[in-house]
């Protein structure tokens, strides 16, 4: 018998009656129900998160500001609500609690009464994290619970990014106040900076000033000194002179009373001898005496009154001269008594004019040291506030000046400053598609692994009637392999047309697909004619093995050491990686090589059951011919 006929009569077996024809149709269909209903029930669950019940506490108190309360837990509820990612809740903590427990919600998020206060905190002296508190139930749902954590961190971040933008917009209105009063201080600065300028001129002319004061100072203290030697003697010389004065004007005094009395005794003495002529004529007259000789006498009279008289006005102004000599010479004597008196007061003013002008000079060194030191303080005040509007001016030119509106968008993007830019070498599309190839191609093991519950692996009566191992063995891959093809078509068409997964590569996929299904069978039929019925349990633990080792959920690279080495070698990770790459648009010739890698397996396994074929071929029993319970 040759290949076609062994497989027409398996064909015809599987047909032969309405309970077969039933079980053929029924094991045909496990994979597409395998695998179509699973990734039908998880083509997009992300998308349906928002029919995920979830109970939503906010006890946020809130913190006073002026006259209004400001909640930030408020306003995140808010968000979430309006987001609308999940059917939020807001229920009682009560509530909230008590549905957790009874699954009414699969996970509960709680905002506590200080969350505002906590996130305010940072600005007092006791900063303190805020809490949101996430209650999980895993006999609710482990998946749900995972998605809580994630909600949670959302959370997390809109708030942090909030508070975050807030605070950035603190700090830059801050920066921009800090501007404004550095140009004030840089403004300052340079009038600061003037004044310097005026103050080290004024200062340097003090300085010389100082100087020539000092200089002049000195003259006067050395003049003062010798002035002080000289009048140290003044008292007891005006003394002196005081004394004298007094005695010549008491001698004058005397002088002049004399004076007065000899003027007054010429004045009698003329007054005496006026009238005493008239008399001495009369009695001349009166005696007869010749009137020539009287005339005579009168003439000798009248000249010696003449004379009198002369020497009388004399003596009067003489009298009157030493009158008022005697009245300067008591002024002079009382003024030489005052002098005398005033005297010690003046050579002690003039002493302590002396010790002064001493002192004076002193000071006025210290000045002229003191101006000279403020006159270099100035210099070196003047440099180091240059210096500081120098500096306050790069100041200035280092803080930007924003605006209000540049400092809000400064602000916001401070608070979020990486935008995730996602660059996809292949996508997925959904989280179905992202599992469509592990699980195609463990239907493909499945749908194999049940026709071979129906299937013959070979023919034994072709074993014992045939010597041709080859013929029998192909014959026996043969059958369930274009089975698994036709599985393989009918699941494609599930997956991209049904469940409208992208398959970017479309006849590759499938391809890639019919030769995993026809790899697959050749192992099974391998175990099945090296083990017979212990081989069909094999293939079911080599199922769960490729199960683990595949990489379909999570990356190979998180298995323990020695399942991921598996997934070197097991052909059922190269299906997964081969499906990805031409479902996704990824590396064609990736692909190409898993297809080689499970070529190679299928080569090897046909091989392995032809080998297991002719062994058995060689001794055969009438045991050989009587039907096995499998296949």
């Amino acid at each position: 018998m040759k290949i076609p006929q062994l497989i027409r009569a398996e064909f015809a077996r599987l047909w032969a009656t309405p309970m077969a024809r039933l079980a053929f149709v029924a094991l045909m269909c496990v994979p597409l129900l395998y695998g179509g209903l699973y990734l039908w029930a998880n083509q997009d669950p992300y998308a349906r998160l928002d029919q995920v019940p979830v109970a939503l506490v906010v006890a946020d108190e809130g913190v006073q500001h002026g006259n209004e309360v400001r909640s930030i837990g408020d306003d995140v509820a808010e968000n979430l609500i309006d987001d609308g990612s999940f059917d939020w809740h807001r229920v009682s903590e009560a509530n909230a609690e008590q549905g957790v427990e009874g699954g009414a919600y699969d996970f509960s998020v709680t905002i506590p009464k200080d969350f505002t206060a906590a996130l305010e905190s940072s600005q007092t002296d006791d900063p303190h994290q805020a809490e949101v508190i996430l209650t999980t139930n895993d006999a609710n749902s482990y998946l749900a619970s995972t998605i809580g954590e994630q909600a949670v961190k959302q959370i997390r971040e809109q708030v942090v990014r909030s508070v975050n933008q807030e605070a950035a917009k603190t700090m830059l209105d801050g920066i921009a106040e800090i501007r404004v009063s550095l140009v004030d201080a840089r403004d300052g600065a340079s009038q600061l900076a003037d004044g310097a300028a005026t103050a080290k001129d004024g200062a340097h002319q003090l300085a010389a000033g100082a100087t020539q004061a000092h200089d002049g100072a000195s003259e006067l203290a050395s003049g003062l000194g010798t002035l002080r030697e000289g009048t140290s003697g003044l008292p007891a010389q005006t003394e002196q002179l005081a004394n004298g004065a007094a005695q010549v004007a008491q001698g004058n005094a005397e002088v002049a009373q004399l004076g007065r009395e000899v003027a007054g005794a010429s004045q009698q003495a003329t007054n005496r001898l006026a009238a005493d002529r008239e008399a001495v004529l009369s009695d001349l007259r009166d005696a007869g005496v010749d009137a020539d000789v009287v005339d005579q006498v009168a003439d000798r009279l009248t000249q010696a009154g003449a004379v009198v008289g002369d020497a009388n006005t004399r003596v009067q102004g003489a009298s009157q001269q030493l009158d008022t000599l005697a009245s300067g010479s008591q002024q002079v004597a009382d003024g030489s008594r005052t002098l005398a008196n005033a005297t010690p007061q003046l050579a002690a003013g003039i002493a302590s004019a002396s010790d002064g002008a001493n002192q004076l000079e002193s000071g006025l060194g210290e000045l002229e040291s003191g101006a000279n030191t403020l006159d270099s303080g100035l210099g070196e005040l003047q440099q180091g506030i240059g210096q500081l509007r120098d500096g306050l001016s790069d100041g200035v030119d280092q803080l930007p000046d924003s605006s209000a509106e540049l400092r809000k968008e400064q602000a916001a993007n401070i608070a979020n400053p990486v935008d995730l830019q996602t660059s996809k070498v292949t996508s997925a599309g959904t989280y179905g598609a992202g599992l469509a190839p592990f699980f195609v191609s463990l239907a493909a093991w499945i749908g194999i692994y049940a026709l071979f519950l129906i299937l013959k692996p070979v023919s034994r009566r072709a074993m014992t009637a045939l010597h041709a191992p080859v013929r029998v063995a192909v014959a026996g891959w043969a059958t369930p392999a274009l089975l698994g093809a036709v599985q393989m078509a009918a699941l494609f068409g599930i997956v991209a047309g049904t469940l409208g997964f992208q398959v970017v590569h479309p006849w590759p996929a499938y391809g890639l697909m019919a030769l995993a299904s026809i790899t697959f069978a050749a192992i099974i039929l391998a175990l099945n004619v090296w083990f017979g019925s212990v081989g069909q349990f094999l293939g079911l633990v080599l199922m769960v093995v490729q199960l683990v080792t595949a990489g379909g959920t999570f990356p190979w690279q998180t298995l323990p050491a020695p399942l991921a080495a598996l997934h070197h070698y097991l052909p059922m990770s190269f299906a997964v990686d081969g499906l990805r790459q031409l479902m996704y648009g990824g590396d064609v010739g990736a692909a190409g090589q898993d297809a080689l890698k499970l070529l190679l397996v299928l080569v090897a396994a046909i091989l392995v059951s032809i080998i297991g074929v002719s062994r058995t071929m060689r001794s055969r029993t009438l045991k050989d011919l009587q039907p096995s319970l499998i296949g």
